[in-house]
């Protein structure tokens, strides 16, 4: 590719993504790099300016994280945030302490400067809220840096040398809890760096189409579909660059929601006419999952099992020399997110294995550089039916993280079914897009209750509905209780084995699994 480019080197702070997604989201190309690759990704990349993420290591400790010498010396624009802000000003001269007053959450900054940081955002004298989360702070700024703004427990709260494109802010401006971050990081990125936003899904489509086309020849390509947007968008994607080279397998595990294994068949099959291998491995999947009721098993026994089955019908097909992952690129940066940082844990409720080096097949990955609302966009430029591409996210394991307890496929059906009534009654209301995840849950709580003229002994379904803008964090959507009254009738009345339903309104901090 030629686009310009943001390096953004990451210091292990759990919302490290956010700044990039928020980068891409004004059309504009970025990566990130781990501190310790941060030249290497520097040096290949010849960006236009760079991004230092906050992270939760402590400037004055020994051994703690530093960017590389050669970013100073390029007199390329920096812009520093939290540990960034820290880790510039001690790299340049200046001094940082621990032991003042911490300042985590919502704060107001006061703006004592103009600065081209915040031209045409922020005026000289107002005060605007901001998302803090720090402990240490500096307290001596390196030559040539002045304070544009200070808040109660950062009085360097923005310090910038704008002779030399230096920008530094206490304050986390990724975050959707600081109103006008979005545009701070657009006037760095695209009137201090120079960026042109020209980085779209209709250019990466015809790009990552040659590169498919240049990397994989007349070879025979094999891609495992999991009835997810990632795995399709790729195999679409793929299918439009080599055609008929390129097999799918459907693994059916029968772990999936109401029809859904149906849509993914006639999806690939009727509307792209895409060669698909479906394999009903449902029994399988049960059996081996009978009895099972920690999570961390079930996923590790379905990630096993899927790849096993996946293997037994590639050595089927045969011929095939690459295989097709639909890998996004947060699971590239976790993969090597710096030891010690919050960013490295491995997410095991998504990822339910990977493939065996015994394949011996040569991997193309054309989702790896994409963030998921990405995929989505890219999958509408491909044309896939919108009820597909804005679905809902649906975990790898699926429905058998949302059967506590041991599985069966009773409760499956009965889950399968009150979830698709859940659902039906969110879209009916005009609720779905608003919506970022929906769905329900088995507990395993059996409750007595009256019906009519007869006493049951029955299941107790929870229902969960979030709102997020970037899957970092969640916030319970807001139902009326007219409708959370209709969903639980329904529910009650056409599904037999529930008697009792109730509304799960927690939360999800940054850095916090999805609940099951």
């Amino acid at each position: 590719m030629t686009h310009d480019s943001i390096l953004i080197i990451d210091f292990g702070s759990q919302v490290t993504q956010l700044i990039a997604r928020r980068v891409r989201e004004m059309g504009v190309y970025c990566e990130l790099a781990p501190f310790q690759s941060a030249a290497e990704a520097f040096a290949r990349m010849k960006p236009k300016g760079v991004i230092f993420s906050g992270g939760p290591a402590s400037v004055p400790d020994e051994g703690s994280p530093r960017a590389p010498k050669e970013v100073f010396s390029s007199g390329l624009p920096i812009l520093g945030i939290c540990y960034g802000q820290q880790t510039l000003a001690h790299q340049l001269g200046g001094v940082v302490e621990g032991g003042h007053a911490a300042e985590f959450g919502r704060a107001e900054v006061e703006i004592l400067e103009l600065s081209s940081l915040f031209a045409g955002v922020w005026e000289k004298g107002r005060r605007y809220p901001v998302w803090m989360s720090h402990g240490d702070r500096v307290t001596k700024l390196p030559d040539g840096f002045s304070v544009k703004a200070t808040s109660e427990n950062a009085p360097f709260a923005v310090a910038t040398d704008e002779k030399r494109r230096l920008y530094t802010t206490m304050f986390h401006p990724e975050v959707a809890h600081t109103p006008d971050g979005a545009k701070l990081l657009r006037n760095f990125v695209i009137d201090i760096c120079g960026c042109k936003p020209d980085w779209t899904m209709s250019a990466y489509r015809a790009e990552m189409i040659a590169k498919i086309r240049a990397q994989v020849g007349k070879g025979r390509v094999i891609c495992g579909l999991s009835g997810g947007v990632d795995s399709a968008v790729a195999a679409v994607l793929i299918h439009e660059a080599i055609g008929d080279q390129l097999t799918c397998v459907f693994v059916d595990h029968g772990l999936m929601r109401m029809a859904e294994a149906e849509e993914v068949v006639d999806l690939f099959r009727g509307h792209y006419n895409i060669p698909l291998v479906h394999v009903d491995a449902e029994k399988m999947f049960l059996d081996a999952l009978a009895g099972v009721s920690d999570p961390e098993t079930k996923r590790k026994t379905i990630g096993k099992l899927f790849i096993d089955v996946f293997e037994a019908e590639a050595k089927k097909i045969g011929g095939a020399e690459f295989l097709a992952q639909g890998t996004l690129y947060p699971d590239v940066i976790e993969s090597v997110s710096f030891s010690g940082g919050p960013s490295v844990t491995i997410k095991s409720h998504h990822n339910v294995g990977g493939l065996p080096a015994r394949m011996n097949m040569k991997l193309v990955e054309p989702l790896r550089e994409l963030f998921k609302d990405e995929v989505r966009a890219l999958g509408r430029e491909l044309g896939l039916p919108e009820a597909f591409v804005g679905r809902h996210p649906f975990p790898g394991p699926g429905l058998a993280i949302r059967v506590p307890g041991d599985i069966t496929k009773d409760k499956l059906d009965i889950l399968r079914q009150a979830d698709a009534i859940y659902l039906d009654e969110i879209r009916r209301a005009g609720l779905y897009d608003q919506i970022w995840q929906a769905f329900a849950v088995l507990l395993p709580v059996r409750t007595v209750g009256v019906m009519g003229d007869y006493r049951t002994y029955d299941h107790v379904l929870a229902l969960r509905a979030v709102t997020s803008v970037d899957g970092m964090t969640a916030d319970f959507f807001p139902f009326d209780m007219n409708f959370l009254g209709r969903a639980a009738t329904r529910i009650i009345n056409e599904v037999r084995g529930v008697n009792r339903v109730v509304y799960d309104v927690t939360s999800k901090p940054p850095g916090t699994i999805e609940w099951e």
